[in-house]
């Protein structure tokens, strides 16, 4: 048949070839698309992480630099081998220092002015309603029936709450209260200065400053050496105390507030509400940092979070100067 072209088939040679690089062709398609979904996942991840991270940081940083107090870390104590000044915790524990039991992250400061959560226009921080601030407390400084915060370990040995809650303000277990009082002095020798005072702030036995008219009323002196403020009333304008700890990985933010949570009739240092602030915390550290002479008190915190899904990790650092906002 001249003139004419004889159809020619796919031979199974050709066919197996074509078939195994469409094969290969699909397998990099698959693998290019697994690919872009996981960094699409570990971007995401990473995002939410910093979000989170940021958040948490945003808080700490805020109630530190509107807060007059630094109540956690302590400063390092000559007397013991671990460092107080420095509140680390890991997720999974990393090993606590010297004879230590526990490594937990603590940072508490006073409660900030600019709490008000009854929006009655009054500070929190101000329980009396008086203007003023921490003025009149009482020998439990927190008012919370436990030695430090309830609750807490304050000393960073790795137990919570030993001792007696009229003993001591910031060592738990020394069994020695209002050693130090406010003053200027580190009376006690621990590197801690005014933390452990009693009912008479300055501990002169006097009501307010001896010799001074505190209160602006045209006598001087007079009522109990408890009435620091010479209103009248005896110890109560405690400190409100807002926390930040880890716990299972989830970073807390404890708040105190203006109304009877605890069910003791009275507003105390029990009251309080405790908030979720990141989850996915690897690390936690709290650093006081010793200030130069005259200056600020400086806090330095460090914090990591890990991914749950892909791993991916981020991290955050800053340093913050206590009560630089005020």
């Amino acid at each position: 048949m001249s003139g004419q072209h004889k159809q020619q088939g796919v031979t199974l040679l050709e066919l197996l070839i074509a078939v195994a690089l469409g094969a290969l062709i699909v397998a990099g398609m698959s693998a290019v698309m697994r690919e872009l979904r996981q960094t699409q996942a570990a971007i995401q991840e990473r995002n939410n992480l910093t979000e989170d991270g940021r958040f948490a940081m945003q808080r700490m940083v805020r109630a530190l630099s509107h807060s007059r107090r630094l109540l956690l870390p302590l400063a390092d104590k000559p007397s013991t081998n671990w460092r107080e000044q420095v509140r680390e915790q890991t997720v999974p524990p990393s090993p606590p220092e010297g004879d230590s039991t526990n490594a937990t992250a603590v940072l508490a400061v006073t409660v900030p002015e600019y709490i008000d959560l009854d929006a009655d226009g009054i500070p929190d921080a101000d329980n009396d309603g008086d203007g003023r601030i921490d003025e009149d407390t009482p020998g439990d400084s927190t008012w919370d029936l436990a030695p430090g915060i309830a609750l807490i370990d304050d000393d960073g040995d790795g137990s919570v709450d030993e001792g007696s809650f009229a003993d001591d303000d910031d060592d738990e277990a020394q069994s020695v209260k209002d050693e130090d009082p406010i003053n200027g002095v580190d009376d006690d020798g621990d590197n801690n200065i005014d933390e452990d005072f009693g009912a008479d702030m300055n501990g002169d036995g006097c009501p307010g400053i001896c010799g001074v008219d505190d209160d602006g009323d045209g006598l001087i002196d007079e009522g109990s050496a408890s009435d620091d403020d010479e209103d009248g009333k005896i110890d109560e304008d405690f400190y409100g105390t807002v926390v930040f700890y880890l716990d299972s990985g989830v970073i807390k933010e404890r708040v105190p507030v203006p109304w009877d949570i605890s069910g003791g009739g009275l507003i105390s240092g029990l009251d309080y509400i405790v908030s979720d602030i990141a989850a996915n915390v690897t690390r936690l550290r709290f650093e006081r940092l010793l200030p130069a002479a005259g200056g600020p008190q400086l806090v330095d915190i460090t914090l990591e979070l890990t991914g749950p899904d892909t791993g991916e990790t981020v991290n955050l650092h800053t340093q913050i100067r206590l009560g630089g906002a005020l």
